[in-house]
């Protein structure tokens, strides 16, 4: 199944309706940390549209806008007839960028949640320290 050197990836992504976070917007953020971590790595295909569709149990559409968008990204390339691969060129060099747009929409959310607990700026601030703290030891810093 497939040519010579081709990886085909089985899917992976799973979606949560009820979050809030659009569907489409979910499958990008998902293909975005997984080439950033490495989990996806160029030339990879992944799933078509109708399969990943499929699989997830939402409309082709939805998957179809996550690609464009992924494609208008430079993350993935599509080639018709034969799917949607991650880019070999610029993967490892967009990838430390992928992740940090990954962890700055993450902390972005947490940052939100806090304030609409009604945490202060200066509150955040320690715990944010204290977590770095936890995951950084001094040796680290």
């Amino acid at each position: 199944m497939g040519s010579p050197g081709l990886t085909l990836v089985p899917a992976i992504f799973t979606i949560d309706p009820r979050s809030g976070v659009p569907i489409y917007l979910q499958l990008i953020e998902q293909v975005k940390r997984s080439v950033a971590v490495g989990a996806l790595e160029a030339g990879e295909q992944l799933p078509t549209v109708k399969q990943l569709a499929l699989d997830l149990t939402i409309n082709p559409n939805t998957v179809a806008r996550a690609y464009r968008d992924l494609e208008r990204d430079e993350v993935i390339e599509t080639a018709p007839g034969r799917g949607s691969f991650v880019r070999a060129n610029g993967t490892s060099a967009n990838a430390r960028k992928t992740m940090e747009g990954v962890t700055l929409d993450a902390l972005g959310t947490a940052i939100r949640d806090a304030k609409s607990m009604g945490l202060q700026r200066q509150e955040l601030t320690q715990l944010m320290n204290a977590a770095l703290d936890r995951w950084f030891p001094k040796e680290e810093r």
